[in-house]
């Protein structure tokens, strides 16, 4: 075993690597443990086991890297126990199935996204019915880019506030990995989109994806140019996946009766407002998470089904825009965190 300390854009911490020589259902995979108030991130031998009573074990193909990842590193949200293994999206094969199961076999590819965590991993045991079958025609890199994310712009699109024709709609960060899917399916629904962006070659993807209009926000104030684009009539809802540094701004792009939703804090956590401030617009503000909208079975398979259909039909494009190797995640981290990433991101074990 070698240690050694980690630096790479801002993002520091410790990482011990264990060089992998492989052993009957032990595989590699990474878990953070907190020593001295610090996230440790060590990859190491893990055993896996055998699947129980409705649960498989799958070999991931690939891993999706999404924002939660960040925030459980992080502290902002708690693991169940400590230590633990990240991750909340994956594709992979089928490799064995537990006792009494039917309705899977072993080959078959499946997805999942959300609950139990534990993705960064080269196998992992999961519940059956958790996952979901990926279609032939979809391969498993763009699976595992679009699963999480896909059925996170599906319940924001779809359930949380129903986009129609004639809608408008702010989206910032309209080139992330959610982001570029809100503006592809919304512009399939016939809203007008309306995203922030923050590089040129973002804004590039953001028109790409199908924003109508696309606001530079290191260079422009939004909510002066959502007041201008719309006439001064706002928008029917904001998604906010950036946080404390739009959440005050995002409220005032609403005109009235319309929907905040709130879905992530890459910023920082909004500072808190009175309740009284949604009352001159009779505002509704919600904080959304997608396991709420997805807790049974036929919500799960429903969900997914739409996203893998919309990829099948063209409306949605998933843009794998960079892949690392699963034992290089902390330069992932470091470049989703930095804003350097547009698209999805995949790891490869």
């Amino acid at each position: 075993m070698c240690s050694c300390d980690y630096s790479s854009n801002d993002l520091r911490f410790p990482i011990s690597f264990s060089f992998f020589q492989w052993l009957v259902f032990q595989v590699k995979g990474f878990g953070f443990e907190l020593e001295s108030k610090l996230m440790v991130l060590k990859w190491e031998d893990v055993e896996v086991g055998e699947p129980k009573e409705g649960e498989i074990r799958v070999k991931n193909k690939a891993i999706g890297l999404n924002f939660i990842d960040v925030y459980f590193r992080k502290g902002v949200y708690k693991p169940a126990s400590m230590p633990f293994t990240p991750g909340m999206e994956a594709v992979g094969e089928v490799v064995a199935v537990g006792s009494g199961l039917t309705g899977r076999m072993i080959g078959d590819l499946v997805a999942y996204a959300g609950n139990p965590m534990g993705a960064y991993a080269e196998e992992q045991i999961l519940p059956a019915d958790k996952v979901v079958p990926v279609p032939s025609s979809i391969d498993p890199i763009v699976a595992a880019s679009i699963m999480l994310k896909g059925m996170t712009a599906q319940f924001l699109l779809r359930r949380c506030f129903k986009v129609e024709p004639g809608h408008t709609i702010l989206v910032h960060a309209a080139a992330g990995g959610v982001g570029s899917l809100l503006c592809q399916w919304a512009n399939a629904l016939g809203a007008t989109v309306i995203g922030t962006v923050s590089t040129n070659e973002k804004a590039a993807q953001a028109k790409e994806d199908g924003c109508h209009h696309v606001i530079m926000y290191k260079n422009e104030d939004f909510v002066s140019r959502v007041n201008d684009i719309t006439s001064g009539k706002g928008v029917n809802v904001v998604y906010d996946s950036v946080g404390k540094d739009t959440f005050k701004g995002s409220l005032a792009c609403l005109k009235s009766r319309g929907y905040m939703v709130s879905f992530g804090q890459s910023s920082g956590s909004p500072d808190p407002i009175p309740l009284s401030d949604l009352a001159p617009k009779s505002l509704f503000l919600t904080r959304p998470s997608m396991m709420h909208y997805n807790e049974t079975r036929d919500e799960l398979l429903e969900c997914a089904g739409e996203v893998f259909a919309n990829v099948t039909s063209g409306i949605l494009k998933a843009r794998v825009n960079h892949k690392y190797p699963l034992s290089r995640v902390a330069d992932a981290h470091a470049d989703l965190e930095n804003r350097i990433t547009s698209g999805s991101v995949v790891l490869l074990p």
